[in-house]
């Protein structure tokens, strides 16, 4: 069976805003990329589903974290997109990732539910940032239970004051194309490791 990738767009525009979204043009980018990996694609673009804050896998009514949670679930691989806000990652990422937390107490044979899985980020922004996003990014993952593959960032961040946007480039830069390569390549070779051979329980 193909791996599967499931990729949150955290855009703060929703799907029916008349501005495209430059971090979905960059997961677009990656999903080309996973092909070549026989990784099969899915993108949620948060602020289209109405996430309560919180830090339990269900919040109550109307709350569409748990349909969202299913999937990261049956997922080999978790994307992060997120444009910079003020230096920092979007707040409705910051939001799948407080929710993210009820891992840390949800085991699947004395591990957490996340184990096994593999996440990566991807980052668009006008000013200097990707590094800072991606660190804080990668550290909150990491403590809910993801695996970070080698070089599992790929990110484009345009001229500080700026006004030209990720999505109105006419030619994805070289770099961009290499880290995407990358990305790619090493998340699913982890990604297959993985699912071949999970990590052990507590009770070995």
């Amino acid at each position: 069976m193909p791996l599967k990738a499931l990729a949150f767009n955290s855009t703060l525009k929703p799907s029916t805003a008349s501005e495209a979204s430059s971090t979905g043009k960059l997961l677009e980018l990656i999903a080309e990329e996973f092909k070549n990996h026989d990784v099969e694609f899915e993108a949620i673009r948060l602020a289209d589903h109405d996430i309560k804050p919180g830090v339990t896998s269900d919040e109550g009514e109307g709350d569409a974290w748990p349909h969202i949670r299913q999937k990261v679930l049956q997922a080999n691989i978790l994307l992060i997109g997120t444009p910079i806000w003020l230096g920092q990652p979007s707040s409705v990422c910051k939001r799948a990732l407080e929710r993210m937390d009820a891992f840390l107490e949800e085991m699947d044979d004395g591990r957490m539910v996340s184990y096994g899985k593999v996440a990566a980020v991807a980052v668009v922004g006008n000013e200097d940032g990707a590094h800072h996003v991606s660190a804080e990014v990668y550290q909150a993952l990491n403590d809910v239970g993801f695996t970070i593959p080698a070089n599992a960032v790929a990110y484009w961040v345009g001229e500080a004051m700026g006004s030209t946007n990720f999505v109105d480039l006419k030619q994805t830069p070289e770099p961009v194309r290499t880290m995407i390569s990358m990305l790619a390549r090493n998340t699913a070779h982890l990604a297959t490791l993985l699912k071949n051979s999970q990590y052990p329980s507590e009770q070995r």
